[in-house]
C-alpha cells in the first residue's frame, strides 16, 4: 500500500494496531458515494476521460453491491475502508482503478466520509426528535386539566397541570432540535479537494463535487479542512445536552412510578420484573437512558481530549474520533427510539396526583397574591400566609380547609371570596398568561408547538 518508500513490511501487530477497517467500514456507502462524485468531477475537469470514469463508477457500484450483499472480503492488511474499496475496485476494473485517487488524499477522503455519514445520522435523529415531540404534544393535549403538584427543591410548590409539565419536556427537546439543525449546517461543509493538507496541483473544481454530494458549502482552508473535527464535537455536545434532558425526564418518571409517588404508569413492555420479588415492576428503560447519558458525556470528553493537543494538520490521533462518535450516535438513536414509543403512552394516576397536590400547601402563593390584590404589601402578605400555613400544619389540614374565622385572625383583608382562590382549579386558572399553567394556555401551547415543529419537516 505504501509503495517504494519502505524497506520492510509493517509488523503484523502494528498492522492490526493501526488498522481502522474493523469500525470504519461503516463508512463504505459514503466512501463510494464520495468517490463517484470525485471521479465525476475529474472527468468534468478533463483530468480523467469519460471512458475511464464510466469504468470506475461501474466498478464502484459493483463493490457497493458486494458490500450490501455481505460478500465483500474486508482485509486488515489494507488498513481502512478507503484502501479496501480502492483495492477491490482495481481487482474489478484493472489499472484504471488506480487513477481514482488522483487529486485527493485519504485525509480529505475520510473527512468527507465522516461528514456525509454524520449528516445522514443527524437527519435521522432530528426526525426521531420530531416524532417524540409530536407524541408529547398529544399527551399534553389529553391532560391540560389534570392537576399535579409542581415542585421546587423536590418540595410541593404550586399546582400545575400535567399537560403543562409535559410541555416543559417539549420545550427542552425543541431547543435540542434547534441545536442539531444548526450544527448540521457546519457538518455539511465539504473538505474534499484539500488533499493531504495543501490542496492539489490538478485543476479540480470543488464546486462540482460539493453540488453532487449535496454540501451546503466548501471548507475554505485546506489545512483546517483535513484536521477539523469541531463538527463532531459540536454534534456530541448537542447530543450530550439532549441526553441530559432525557435523563432528567427519566429521573422524574422513575420517581413518579414509585409507590411513594404513584403518579404515573408506563406500559409493561418498557419494564422488567425481579428474579426474586414477584411484585416488582422496574422502569428499566428510563433507568437505562439515565445511565446512557453518562456514556454520551464521556464520548464528548473523549473527542475534546483527542483534539486538544493536535498541531495542524492531520494526525493519526484522528483515527480515534470514529468509535466515540459512532457510540454517541448509536446510544442517542436507541434512547430516542425508546422514548418516542414510551413517553406518549404514559398514563397519569389523576387521583394520586390530586391528593399529592393537596399536601404541602400548594395554594399558599395564591393566598398571598389574593392579599396583595386587597392592598396588602407582598412582604406583609407573605408573613400572613406563613402564619396561616403554620396553623394548618398544627391542625393537620390544608389552607382551603381552614375556616374563614381562622384565616381572618391573621388579616382582616381576607373575605369570604378567598376560597375561590384556594381551590386547585382556581389556582391553575388564575395563571392565565403566555407560558402559564392555566388549561387554556396549555391548549394554546400545544397548538403553537405543532406549528413550530413544521419548521423541521
Amino acid at each position: 500500500m505504501w509503495g517504494g518508500r519502505f524497506s520492510e513490511a509493517t509488523d503484523s501487530f502494528v498492522a492490526a494496531f493501526t488498522a481502522s477497517v474493523g469500525f470504519d467500514q461503516r463508512f463504505a456507502r459514503h466512501d463510494i458515494q464520495g468517490s463517484i462524485a470525485h471521479a465525476t468531477m475529474l472527468k468534468e475537469c478533463g483530468i480523467l476521460t469519460a471512458d475511464e470514469v464510466a469504468t470506475i463508477i461501474d466498478g464502484l457500484q459493483q463493490v457497493l453491491a458486494e458490500i450490501k450483499a455481505g460478500e465483500f472480503n474486508w482485509s486488515i492488511t489494507l488498513e481502512d475502508v478507503h484502501m479496501n474499496v480502492e483495492s477491490r475496485l482495481t481487482d474489478i476494473v484493472g489499472a484504471v482503478g488506480k487513477k481514482l485517487h488522483t487529486g485527493r488524499s485519504r485525509n480529505d477522503q475520510v473527512a468527507t466520509d465522516i461528514r456525509l455519514w454524520l449528516r445522514e445520522e443527524t437527519d435521522n435523529i432530528i426526525a426521531l426528535l420530531v416524532r417524540l415531540q409530536n407524541g408529547l404534544l398529544d399527551l399534553a393535549e389529553q391532560h391540560t386539566d389534570t392537576i399535579m403538584p409542581g415542585f421546587t427543591h423536590l418540595q410541593t410548590a404550586q399546582p400545575v397541570s400535567f399537560g403543562h409539565h409535559v410541555m416543559a419536556w417539549f420545550e427542552m427537546l425543541y431547543r435540542d432540535t434547534e441545536r442539531l439543525v444548526d450544527a448540521r449546517r457546519r457538518i455539511n461543509q465539504m473538505p474534499l479537494g484539500s488533499a493531504a493538507l495543501a490542496g492539489t496541483t490538478f485543476p479540480i473544481d470543488r464546486t462540482i463535487t460539493a453540488r453532487l454530494l449535496g454540501f451546503d458549502g466548501i471548507c475554505q482552508n485546506s489545512l483546517d479542512a483535513v484536521s477539523d473535527r469541531d463538527f463532531a464535537i459540536e454534534f456530541t455536545s448537542a447530543a450530550s445536552i439532549l441526553m441530559m434532558h432525557m435523563s432528567r425526564m427519566s429521573e422524574e418518571i422513575i420517581l413518579w412510578m414509585s409507590a411513594q409517588f404513584n403518579f404515573v404508569q408506563i406500559p409493561d413492555r418498557f419494564c422488567t420484573g425481579s428474579s426474586i420479588m414477584p411484585q416488582k415492576k422496574n422502569p428499566d428503560v428510563p433507568e437505562l437512558v439515565r445511565g446512557k447519558a453518562a456514556r454520551v458525556f464521556g464520548q464528548l470528553m473523549t473527542l475534546l481530549s483527542l483534539m486538544k493537543s493536535q498541531p495542524l494538520a492531520y494526525n493519526k490521533d484522528n483515527q480515534e474520533d470514529k468509535e466515540p462518535l459512532f457510540d454517541c450516535v448509536d446510544t442517542l438513536t436507541g434512547s430516542l427510539l425508546a422514548f418516542a414509543d414510551m413517553l406518549p403512552n404514559i398514563t397519569p394516576n389523576k387521583d394520586s396526583m390530586r391528593q399529592a397536590t393537596m399536601k404541602g400547601y400548594a395554594t399558599a402563593t395564591d393566598l398571598a397574591d389574593y392579599l396583595v390584590r386587597q392592598g396588602v404589601a407582598f412582604r406583609d402578605a407573605h408573613e400572613v400566609v406563613g402564619n396561616a400555613v403554620a396553623l394548618g400544619i398544627k391542625e393537620g389540614v390544608d389552607l382551603s380547609d381552614l375556616s374563614l374565622a381562622q384565616l381572618q385572625q391573621f388579616s382582616d383583608a381576607i373575605g369570604d371570596d378567598v376560597f375561590d382562590y384556594l381551590t386547585l382549579e382556581g389556582s391553575l386558572a388564575a395563571r392565565d398568561h403566555l407560558g402559564g399553567t392555566a388549561p387554556n394556555q396549555v391548549k394554546q401551547a400545544v397548538v403553537n408547538g405543532r406549528a413550530r415543529l413544521k419548521a423541521f419537516a
